[in-house]
């Protein structure tokens, strides 16, 4: 019998799928939410894309041949784990395929944020050659970076900051041996010190129960007015109303966000009225090669998995549950 591989997905990751998709299967592409998707479920062995809104205990009704649930995001947050649990059927993250993409935008960010981008921007294209006013900006070199959640995504923003001269301390709740600090060049802090020392805190964790809103008002209120807080992960990471207090309010320099509370963002959200902000709509991740390195992983564990091999990148929640 010959196995399927159901990709669902947008279009323009739909149409990289025939280059990279492994023989020997039959492979199905469906738009989201789209009748082709609903009709190939039932005979589905590897259900792959962008996908973790689907995994709820209907999903494992409706197809209940699955042998892998292979996402192309990195977020799985919105994934019912305890179904996936239940159901014994792996669900994987894409391996970092993100990770080259999210580190660069993130510095895109702190670059942006730092020589206030978009007030130039403005002014150039409003006539104002020089501005109002000589605008206040910042060079990243010797200026202290404090990453949270030292991940993939969070290694590579620490290699692209020393590389701009920064200094580097990280928290997250697992450290990195001491040799492999110096091999990074960074050095472990307690989340205060992050807060009250960095210049820039770049957020890298994922969303789940300790970390929604680890970023509130006194968090906040602990940072330097001159530092700049940048967010490629997740929106509900930080207490975005308390966020908006402190940036109307001049007690930051900035913010540079891909992500928010609720998304789309509505229009009468504040944050679109600020203009000590820089916002990006979820976008850090994708990029055409992103894409393909997201494709290759997935089809890379489809194999492996069909070989009875075990799959890699299952999320650390189900793994932790077989301990």
């Amino acid at each position: 019998m010959v196995e399927r591989v159901l990709v669902v997905g947008p279009k323009d990751t739909l149409s990289m799928v025939d280059d990279l998709a492994p023989k020997g299967y039959e492979i199905v592409k469906a738009l989201h939410n789209s009748p082709e998707q609903k009709a190939a479920l039932p005979g589905t062995h590897y259900f792959v894309g962008f996908i973790q809104q689907y995994v709820t205990p209907q999903l494992f009704k409706d197809a209940p041949n699955l042998k892998l649930i292979q996402m192309l995001s990195a977020g799985y947050d919105r994934a019912d784990l305890e179904a996936a649990r239940a159901s014994g059927v792996p669900l994987c993250a894409n391996g970092g395929a993100n990770s080259v993409a999210v580190s660069e935008h993130a510095m895109l960010l702190m670059l942006s944020v730092s020589r206030r981008l978009i007030t130039q921007h403005n002014n150039v294209t409003a006539g104002r050659w020089h501005g109002n006013s000589p605008p206040t900006v910042h060079e990243v070199r010797n200026r202290v970076l404090g990453i949270i959640g030292l991940g993939t995504i969070g290694k590579k923003v620490a290699k692209l900051a020393l590389a701009f001269g920064m200094t580097v301390h990280y928290y997250d709740i697992a450290r990195l041996k001491e040799e492999e600090e110096d091999a990074l060049g960074v050095r472990f802090r307690l989340l205060p010190e992050i807060l009250k020392h960095s210049d820039i805190v770049s957020l890298h964790v994922p969303l789940n129960a300790s970390t929604r809103h680890m970023i509130g008002k006194d968090e906040l209120a602990a940072m330097k007015k001159s530092a700049i807080i940048v967010n490629t992960s997740r929106g509900p990471v930080i207490d975005e109303k308390a966020m908006i207090a402190a940036l109307s309010a001049g007690n930051l320099f900035g913010a540079g966000l891909d992500v928010f509370d609720e998304e789309p963002t509505p229009p009468d959200n504040p944050l679109l009225k600020l203009d000590n902000v820089i916002l990006t709509a979820h976008l850090a991740g994708p990029t055409f090669e992103s894409n393909i390195t997201r494709l290759r992983n997935g089809f890379d564990n489809v194999q492996r998995v069909a070989r009875g091999e075990p799959a890699l990148w299952v999320v650390p929640e189900l793994l932790e549950s077989k301990t």
